[in-house]
């Protein structure tokens, strides 16, 4: 059975930090790409931070880079977002995703960033 499971969200103050994690089963994490994506109430979901299987590249969307930073341990088959500085802006519910030969998405984590 395959699961993404995010944890790690929460409130924080404004320039705050949190680290999300996404813990996978079920499928070779190695061959995955991972994701993270967010989606504010009344928005659309967005890409926020990508990393590939092999090289382990990243890219980050343009709100982001600076202050967010995606990782990957594949001997534990976990992805991680760390998140510095955070802003009202960030709060939403952030889900992890694999991409490969299938798409598996987690059930989302809430961050909210408020005084």
């Amino acid at each position: 059975q395959v699961q993404l499971v995010e944890s790690g969200g929460g409130l924080v103050q404004p320039g705050g930090s949190l680290r999300l994690s996404c813990a996978a089963s079920g499928f070779t994490f190695s061959r995955y790409g991972m994701r993270w994506y967010r989606q504010a109430p009344g928005k659309e979901r967005e890409l926020v931070a990508g990393i590939t299987s092999t090289s382990g590249s990243t890219n980050y969307a343009d709100s982001v880079k600076g202050r967010f930073t995606i990782s990957r341990d594949n001997a534990k088959s976990t992805v991680y977002l760390q998140m510095i500085s955070l802003k009202p802006e960030d709060t939403a519910v952030y889900y992890c995703k694999a991409v490969g030969s299938n798409l598996y998405w987690g059930q989302g984590t809430q961050v909210t960033v408020s005084s």
